[in-house]
């Protein structure tokens, strides 16, 4: 049985001291950190693949446009199709040992690294789990059990590196609408995005010299492919953007290079409107037919985990752009995941995050 899904550690109930006898059973109090992903469909055939995208694409922080418009084109049309491609998608990464999805594998293991540090630090006044904003585990099932765990506050972690309002902000939301449905209602805290944390721009540079050190051939460019957003964001205010280009020049510091040597791009575009440019798949492509780049790097700094749009986006569609404009050598370096660095700096926010909460 995986650990995931087994019973938290049961603590004892007491009543309190002064209490009359009949008084409801009150559990130690202990401090909850639950870490947040975006999401993973049960499995790639079409049903459960049709209720994971509904549930994402029904998200009004992803598509915002009037739900009378949006709705019907998403149910009638959308769904009709795309759950056969997006499983088709998902199939060609299952894990098929574990049944599960990539981003649900390196989840867990980020999370019993992150428990196992945090357990050593503070013993058993913390609970660590995970949960996911659309699909399985729930965020609000996972701050049901931290509550009758007995975890008077918890530290909500969204693992995005940058914040955007279809990523942090709607964890963050449905964290809130958890929150309402408790009688006792846990103090909370919010981690803010860590796009620029020393420690996280260290772990990402130590992956890419790593891979750099590894290839037979140095590659010639370094392409920092983020998940885009709608241009139109960053006029309406989001930071994302922003955020983005502020980690691609810390990493271009950390790794002591030129600009010429690094790039930034978006991708997975959706819909008809404009997102943020270059877009990856495009900008691959030209560096090989107009500046003769024959080797490159691409990296996604914006995803903590692996998933189905670094695994299949970038290194199925995106390298086969490069490779079909001319391009030789397509190196995929991956998502931090459970690399130790990453895990300690995940950890080092945490406690930064918890100032005050547990005795030192």
């Amino acid at each position: 049985m995986d650990m995931f899904d087994q019973k938290p550690t049961e603590r004892p109930a007491t009543c309190p001291v002064h209490a009359a006898p009949d008084h409801p059973a009150i559990k130690p109090a202990r401090v909850g950190i639950l870490v947040a992903n975006l999401g993973t469909p049960d499995g790639y055939d079409y049903w459960s693949m049709r209720r994971y995208l509904s549930e994402f694409l029904s998200d009004k922080r992803v598509v915002d446009y009037s739900a009378w418009v949006w709705q019907p084109l998403l149910q009638l049309v959308i769904l009709s199709k795309r759950p056969f491609t997006s499983g088709a998608n998902y199939k060609s990464i299952w894990n098929e040992d574990a049944n599960e999805s990539p981003l649900l594998t390196i989840t867990k293991s980020q999370t019993a690294a992150i428990k196992a540090q945090m357990q050593a630090r503070h013993g058993d006044d913390v609970r660590v789990d995970f949960c996911m904003r659309y699909g399985n585990p729930s965020t609000k099932s996972k701050v049901r059990e931290m509550v009758e765990d007995g975890c008077t506050k918890i530290l909500f972690f969204p693992l995005y590196p940058h914040y955007a309002g279809a990523t942090s902000a709607t964890a963050n939301d449905k964290f809130f609408q958890a929150l309402m449905q408790e009688k006792w209602q846990p103090t909370a805290r919010i981690v803010d995005p860590y796009f620029e944390d020393p420690a996280y721009i260290d772990a990402l540079a130590q992956s890419i010299e790593r891979a750099y050190a590894a290839a037979a051939e140095k590659p010639e460019v370094l392409v920092c492919s983020y998940h885009g957003v709608p241009e139109r964001y960053l006029r309406e205010g989001d930071p994302y953007h922003c955020q983005c280009q502020k980690t691609t020049r810390l990493l271009r510091e950390r790794l002591g290079w030129d600009k010429t040597q690094i790039r930034t791009t978006f991708q997975s575009r959706f819909g008809p409107e404009e997102w943020l440019k270059p877009y990856t798949v495009k900008e691959v492509a030209r560096l090989a037919e107009e500046e003769g780049i024959r080797r490159i790097a691409v990296c996604a700094p914006a995803f903590s985990a692996d998933c189905i749009e670094t695994l299949e986006e970038i290194n199925e569609e995106i390298r086969e752009s490069f490779e079909h404009a001319g391009g030789q050598k397509f190196t995929y370096i991956p998502c931090l995941n459970d690399d130790p660095a990453h895990i300690d700096a995940l950890c080092g926010i945490i406690d930064q995050n918890l100032a005050g909460w547990l005795k030192a």
